[in-house]
């Protein structure tokens, strides 16, 4: 068994790490940083202000699962632990069903390990069009490095799963560019489970790295604790007021949790940061907390092949093609980015359409079956506006992301873009995610073509997920702009900071992962600066 960090820092009995759950009593505590949330943002605040002497506390609302105790490649204990809502949350029409993290590590415990830095393009609009003068590819060029050495992203030397070589070869086939995905892993054994939860300790989370660095620091963990709101009085923020969670994370326990510190940050990732910034009720003169929410909005298409894939087996990721985001300008059709999903029996059994027998007889050959996925690149064209985050009655986060025509032509182009390229690589049928299409798909690509180009894209018959949420708490330079300035300052409370992807004003156009990291990381070290006095040197 692989070493396990987590269950060693427990054992030490150095590390203050605490499961709200089992609390019979009300708890307050004082800090000077409370960070809500301990996925990408969180985790590399919490390292960086850790390292500057500064006591933090970290509040988590999923439990601390690890390796050696609860990683067992199984997706009927992931899905219920590891994930919001338990893999199923979805916006308000029911249309886009969004894996989340929510457990100690956030998404960065559960993704898959794809690594890629902003584009350019990305950077550049965000430049042109939100007065974000300072990240330039550039300046933000030694923070991403910074990162990948953190965080051991690396050329992926094994050789790509059958799932990856099927786009790899049809993308080949039909003329469009392709190239391997860079991963953050150490130690890799290409089980394939990315999504369970690491049994290996190989990907090289949150979990594994800053937290572990950060408790090492005298950081304090809570775990099973719902932030409820930022506590403010007068212009500044003075703390967080929070609930505990059960054992399972699902109900209130009745008791409260508080932490006093005059900085706040707030790190649970877009759809959970704007609203507890709405639930806290926190100044917004422009109306712009929960605004241009955005997914990468996907779509999916499955096929038969006539060898073994196997897609449960190797690196779930490692080969992708931008052929269709470098080719299209921003201003233009809407671009995608194309990869391919990991199959796993649950996960893959209810993302296809159909039902019955057809649906029988497709999962019964599960081992001949493929599928490529198209990121779809939202928030730069005046139809491509993301979503609204508003609260429940409960409180609680809904996500309302009205699918635009625009984003639909993305969507049958890149249909048509998947199928051309599986029937290329031998797919003896081909069948897009959509409730229309017939279980066993279509027989050839001249049938896929013209089907394609006559399906009805709606709401609830195309099939649409999203593994990416962004946005939300946007930057800009100006108040009326944005949520935040570009080192996530709040504009309108001080003391209260935005360390995640919620501030991207757009989406990313790729895998976010290390977009945060780079990001999180530069303004994460500029506020340690800022309340120590002191230069803080991240570690590689």
């Amino acid at each position: 068994m692989p070493r396990d960090i987590i269950a060693e820092g427990l054992a030490s009995g150095r590390w203050d790490v605490r499961d709200a759950a089992g609390f019979a009593e009300n708890l307050t505590l004082e800090a000077d940083v409370v960070i809500v949330g301990t996925g990408a943002g969180g985790g590399v605040t919490a390292e960086i202000l850790a390292m500057a002497g500064l006591k933090v506390v970290l509040l988590e609302e999923g439990g601390l699962r690890y390796a050696s105790r609860d990683f067992k490649l199984s997706e009927a204990e992931a899905y219920p632990t590891l994930y919001q809502e338990s893999a199923g949350r979805q916006t308000k029409d029911k249309g886009i069903t969004i894996l989340q993290g929510r457990t100690v590590g956030g998404s960065t415990t559960v993704n898959w390990t794809s690594s890629f830095r902003t584009p350019p393009a990305t950077l550049a609009h965000w430049q042109s069009q939100f007065g974000l003068t300072e990240l330039s590819t550039q300046k933000m060029q030694p923070w991403f490095e910074r990162a990948e050495q953190r965080f051991g992203v690396i050329d992926w030397q094994v050789a790509p799963n059958v799932n990856n070589q099927v786009l790899m070869n049809g993308a080949d086939r039909v003329g469009i560019h392709w190239a391997p995905i860079r991963r953050n892993v150490k130690g890799c054994l290409n089980l394939g489970y990315c999504g369970m939860g690491c049994p290996a300790n190989a990907k090289q989370s949150m979990l594994v790295t800053t937290i572990p660095s950060a408790l090492d620091k005298g950081a304090t963990l809570l775990a099973h604790v719902r932030a409820e709101r930022v506590l403010h009085e007068g212009d500044r923020a003075t703390g967080v007021e929070c609930v505990a969670m059960d054992w399972a994370g699902i109900y209130p326990t009745g008791r409260k949790v508080t932490v006093k510190a005059k900085t706040v940050v707030l790190s649970g990732g877009a759809i959970n940061t704007p609203a507890l910034m709405l639930r806290s009720k926190l100044p917004d003169p422009h109306g712009l907390i929960g605004k241009r929410t955005f997914l990468h909005p996907v779509n999916i298409s499955g096929a038969l092949m006539p060898f073994k894939v196997e897609g449960w087996n190797g690196a779930p990721q490692s080969i992708y093609s931008d052929h269709f985001i470098d080719q299209r300008p921003l201003e233009g059709d809407m671009g995608y980015k194309l990869e391919v999903p990991p199959l796993h029996p649950v996960l893959t059994g209810i993302t296809m359409s159909g039902f019955g027998e057809k649906h029988r007889a497709l999962m019964g050959h599960f081992d001949r079956l493929q599928v490529v996925l198209a990121l779809l690149r939202d928030g730069f064209h005046e139809q491509s506006q993301g979503g609204t985050v508003e609260l429940k009655s409960d409180g609680t986060p809904l996500l309302d992301y009205p699918i635009s025509d625009y984003v639909w032509r993305g969507m049958r182009d890149s249909y048509l873009t998947m199928a051309e390229i599986q029937f290329a690589a031998g797919a003896t049928r081909v069948m897009p995610i959509h409730e229309d299409v017939a279980a066993d798909g279509y027989a050839s690509w001249a049938e896929a073509k013209a089907a394609i180009k006559n399906l009805p894209l709606e709401i609830l018959r195309a099939k649409v997920v999203s593994a990416h949420v962004m946005g939300g708490a946007g930057m800009a330079a100006k108040a009326e702009d944005g949520v935040v300035d570009q080192y996530g300052r709040f504009h309108h409370l001080q003391g209260l900071y935005v360390m995640d992807g919620s501030v991207f004003p757009t989406s990313i156009g790729a895998n976010p992962q290390l977009s945060i990291y780079g990001l999180v990381a530069r303004n994460a070290s500029a506020l340690a600066t800022t309340l120590t006095r002191k230069d803080v040197v991240w570690p590689a």
